[in-house]
C-alpha cells in the first residue's frame, strides 16, 4: 500500500498544477492555430502537456501494477496488455482499446512537428478531453483501492 500511496501522491501533484491553468485553457477552447503565436498561452498549453503526459506515465507504467498487487492480480513483467485486460475485468477502465488510444495520443503530444500546426491543435484539443477521462479513471481505481484524491499545497 505505501508504493500505492507515493504514485498516488505523485499523480496527485501532477492532477493539481493541471486544475490550475484548466479554466484559461477552457477559455481558449477549442484551440486555434493563432493561439501557437501567443507566448502566454503557450506557455500554458505546454505545462499542460507536460503534466498530462507524466499522469499518463505515471498511470500505465506504476498505478496501474500498483492497484493490480492490491488485488493479488500482478504478476512481475506483466505487459501492459495483460495489465489493461485485467482492469477492465476489474471495471476499472472502460476497454483496454481506449487506454492504448491514451498512450497513442500521449506519443504525438511528445512529438513536435512545427509544419503541422493543424494536427498539432487538434492533439492538444483533444488531450484536454482526453484529461477528463483519464482523472476518472484515476478516482475510480483510488476508490477501489480505499484512497481519496488530495489536492495538496505542495509545489
Amino acid at each position: 500500500m505505501l508504493q500505492l500511496i507515493d504514485i498516488k501522491l505523485e499523480i496527485d501533484r501532477h492532477i493539481k498544477r493541471i486544475e490550475a491553468i484548466l479554466p484559461d485553457i477552457q477559455n481558449w477552447l477549442p484551440l486555434q492555430k493563432e493561439d501557437l503565436d501567443d507566448t502566454e498561452k503557450v506557455k500554458t498549453i505546454d505545462s499542460f502537456i507536460y503534466r498530462f503526459t507524466k499522469i499518463q506515465d505515471k498511470m500505465g507504467e506504476k498505478l496501474f501494477p500498483a492497484v493490480l498487487k492490491e488485488f493479488q492480480e500482478y504478476k512481475p513483467n506483466m505487459p501492459l496488455i495483460d495489465v489493461l485486460n485485467k482492469l477492465e475485468k476489474f471495471e476499472l477502465i472502460d476497454n483496454v482499446d481506449m487506454w492504448i488510444d491514451f498512450r497513442k495520443l500521449r506519443n504525438n503530444l511528445t512529438h513536435d512537428y512545427p509544419d503541422n500546426e493543424a494536427e498539432i491543435i487538434e492533439t492538444i484539443n483533444l488531450s484536454i478531453t482526453t484529461y477528463f477521462k483519464m482523472k476518472n479513471i484515476y478516482l475510480k481505481m483510488l476508490n477501489a483501492t480505499g484512497l481519496q484524491i488530495v489536492l495538496t499545497n505542495d509545489k
